[in-house]
């Protein structure tokens, strides 16, 4: 993915190195957000801050606790999935970011979904 190019040219198996390349996706996205005036900079940390923070929830699940502290830190993450997508949306509707952004917004669903059926199949405790 270089400077202008926000698609997703190799999706790894790997949630966790997924996760890594979008909330790497995201920092750019945060950096582009910076040069489309006050309200692209208002979002950009808030989009930064729930972006980046899935995948690191994700990963602190590895290490939780208990069972039960590793699937809150899961489910976590998938809020935080939600939150940068529905803010993801409002930059796409209101025209800030545009067509080119797209896959980025996809990918986000596409993890929210994947997160979601892995909590969902997943043995609540």
């Amino acid at each position: 993915m270089d400077a202008g190019d926000w698609t997703f040219k190799h999706k790894p198996y790997d949630l966790r190195e997924r996760l890594f390349n979008f909330a790497c996706a995201i920092t750019r996205l945060a950096q582009f957000l910076h040069t489309q005036g006050p309200i692209g900079i208002a979002l950009a940390s808030q989009v930064l801050r729930s972006g980046t923070s899935a995948g690191a929830n994700y990963e602190e699940a590895d290490d939780g606790s208990s069972a039960r502290d590793s699937r809150a830190k899961r489910q976590i993450a998938l809020r935080e999935l939600k939150e940068t997508s529905f803010r993801l949306r409002v930059l796409r509707h209101t025209g800030i970011l545009t067509a080119a952004h797209d896959p980025v917004l996809a990918e986000c669903a596409e993890l929210t979904r994947i997160l979601a059926t892995q909590l969902r199949n997943s043995r609540p405790t």
